[in-house]
C-alpha cells in the first residue's frame, strides 16, 4: 500500500480494497443512493462509480468543488472554518460530504479534500488527503491519509479509500440495524415484554 488510512491519523493500514461494484451493491440492496464532492480527486470518484452498469439507481450527482469558493458556496463549507484551516481538512471533508448529500438528495455524501501535488497546499504536505462520509441520522466518519508516489497515484489511492470508507460505513449500518431487528424480535434488552 503506498499509503496509510486512518481515522485519527495514527498510521493503522486501511482494511483493502472495496470497489465501486460492492459499494454500488450495498447501496441498491437497500435502495440507497449517493452523491460525491470531490477536491483533488477531480470527477475521479464519480467517474468510477458510474462506470458500473447500473449505476443510476444508486448514483444521484456529483460536485467537482476544486476552488475554494466553490466548498462554500455549493457545497455549504463554513466559511470561517475555510478560512481558519484551508480546504484540507477533516471538518472541512464531513461538511462537503455532509453539503452534497442535502444538495443532491441522497441517502450518503461522500467528499475528497488534500493535496495531490506537486507542491503543499495550506501548510499541508503533498499525499496529506481526507476523505469523508455522511449518512441517515448525522452519521458522519472522516479518514486522513497520509499518501506517498506521484499525483495520479495520490488520486487514485484517494478514490480507493474514499468507497472504501461508504463501504465501511454501510456494512457498519447494516449491521446495526440487524442487530435492532433481531433485539426486537428476540426479546433482548430493547423490547418491552408484556
Amino acid at each position: 500500500m503506498s499509503g496509510t488510512a486512518t481515522e485519527d491519523g495514527t498510521g493503522a493500514q486501511g482494511n483493502g480494497a472495496a470497489g465501486a461494484p460492492a459499494v454500488l451493491a450495498a447501496l441498491t440492496g437497500r435502495g440507497g443512493t449517493v452523491a460525491v464532492a470531490e477536491s483533488l480527486t477531480g470527477g475521479l470518484v464519480a467517474a468510477e462509480l458510474t462506470a458500473v452498469p447500473g449505476a443510476s439507481r444508486a448514483v444521484r450527482g456529483s460536485v467537482t468543488a476544486y476552488a475554494t469558493d466553490v466548498k462554500r458556496e455549493v457545497l455549504g463549507v463554513d466559511g470561517a472554518l475555510l478560512a481558519e484551516r484551508g480546504a484540507v481538512d477533516a471538518d472541512v471533508a464531513r461538511q462537503m460530504a455532509a453539503g452534497v448529500r442535502a444538495l443532491l438528495r441522497a441517502d450518503w455524501g461522500i467528499a475528497t479534500t488534500g493535496v495531490a501535488g506537486p507542491e503543499p497546499q495550506d501548510g499541508r504536505p503533498v499525499g496529506t488527503v481526507f476523505v469523508a462520509a455522511a449518512g441517515p441520522g448525522g452519521r458522519t466518519a472522516v479518514r486522513r491519509l497520509d499518501l506517498t508516489g506521484d499525483r495520479a497515484r495520490i488520486r487514485a489511492e484517494s478514490v480507493r479509500a474514499v468507497l472504501e470508507l461508504l463501504l465501511s460505513e454501510l456494512t457498519e449500518e447494516l449491521a446495526e440495524n440487524v442487530g435492532a431487528k433481531d433485539t426486537e424480535h428476540n426479546g433482548g434488552n430493547g423490547c418491552l415484554q408484556p
